[in-house]
């Protein structure tokens, strides 16, 4: 007997002195294979695998197995930037090397508009909220599955405004994808939240008697963090600077947080599921630090070198990936890398330019608009 031979028969018998059978994919289970090995995939591998059976199919469409794949690829290393031009709507990887131009993929919009009329707002979990520059109306939108959603209703609910409105998505504890809508005309606000669950919205009570609102004060778009969705106002006219508000979003209260220094401005992002923020100050030599909010307090963790101009102003600063490197896109739609681990103006790589830039930074995953599935 060869020697292949032999040792082909000793496996053989080890394996069946163990009560083990020859082995094969039906032999993990359904759930192994589902939550251990098919949620680790990318969610295009999601949506090959769907073509397997019958009962891939079934079990890999719920609502239940999207909402648990999503938190479970939601991380910096799957996050690219998904961009709007004049022209075109792109997805680029971010793996931000010095090897040469970024490779772009095309994404065709679900709905009917013109791409210059189509404004990305903010992105959460795989979706985005987009407006309709022409009309005002808000679409939640997922590019992968490019399932679409228009949240905007007959009584202007829904109906935004540039400059004077802000928006933010968030999940609650029953998985519900919901939008918080701020609207602001003629110098009092209202709040409502739409929620994709019911297909419905409700208002939120807010004060409208705070001085900070009288004027224009300038809210940002939310960013949502362990239960709570982060605002940040600029109220000059009123001479108090920056304020970050907190809207918790199970009690649906708004409340006041500290924030790092009381004048100019700030961009906050999500780092390793904690609240950043990148705050700009002191007129007239610009400083940038980034904070870590712990508690109900801040942390300073780096400070920008020096250069001029800043190019850290008029920008949006997203966190990429997990060994300190951010993506900072100016408003003429310059991206540069940001890398915390170079000093001085090493820190600053030149990535990519776009026409009439509108982006965010995007994971693929199959989260839906709609609460059930087709």
């Amino acid at each position: 007997m060869s020697t292949n031979n032999l040792q082909s028969c000793k496996r053989k018998k080890f394996f069946h002195g163990h009560g083990r059978q020859s082995s094969s994919i039906d032999d993990l289970g359904l759930d192994i294979l589902v939550y251990e090995i098919l949620i680790r995939l990318p969610a295009k591998g999601v949506g090959r695998s769907k073509c397997v059976c019958k009962e891939w199919l079934s079990v890999l469409s719920t609502r239940h197995f999207a909402m648990m794949h999503c938190r479970h690829i939601s991380t910096s290393y799957n996050q690219k930037f998904i961009a709007i031009d004049s022209r075109l709507c792109s997805v680029f990887p971010l793996s931000c090397e010095d090897s040469g131009p970024l490779l772009n993929s095309r994404i065709l919009l679900s709905f009917e508009a013109p791409w210059n009329k189509v404004n990305i707002l903010t992105s959460f979990e795989g979706l985005l909220c987009v407006c309709f520059r022409n009309t005002g109306k808000l679409v939640i939108w997922n590019p992968l599955t490019r399932a679409f959603k228009e949240v905007s209703s007959s009584n202007s609910r829904g109906l935004y405004k540039p400059k004077s409105d802000a928006i933010g998505l968030y999940v609650d504890k029953t998985d519900d994808y919901k939008l918080l809508h701020i609207k602001r005309r003629r110098g009092r606000m209202w709040v409502h939240v739409y929620s994709s669950m019911f297909d419905s919205w409700h208002k939120i009570t807010f004060a409208n008697k705070l001085r900070c609102w009288r004027g224009k004060p300038i809210w940002s778009n939310g960013t949502f963090c362990k239960g709570v969705l982060y605002f940040l106002v600029n109220c000059f006219i009123e001479n108090k600077g920056v304020m970050l508000f907190g809207f918790d979003v199970e009690s649906e209260r708004f409340r006041l947080k500290t924030f790092p220094h009381a004048y100019y401005d700030g961009n906050l992002v999500v780092v390793h599921k904690e609240l950043h923020v990148f705050v700009t100050h002191g007129l007239p030599n610009w400083t940038v630090d980034l904070w870590r909010m712990e508690g109900e307090s801040w942390v300073k963790l780096w400070v920008f070198p020096c250069i001029q101009p800043p190019i850290i102003l008029s920008c949006s600063i997203t966190h990429i990936t997990s060994t300190g490197r951010f993506l900072v896109v100016s408003n003429d739609g310059v991206a540069n890398e940001i890398d915390t681990t170079k000093k001085g103006v090493d820190c600053f790589l030149p990535l990519v330019w776009f026409h009439g830039l509108q982006g965010a930074i995007y994971t693929e995953t199959l989260s839906s608009p709609d609460f059930y599935f087709d």
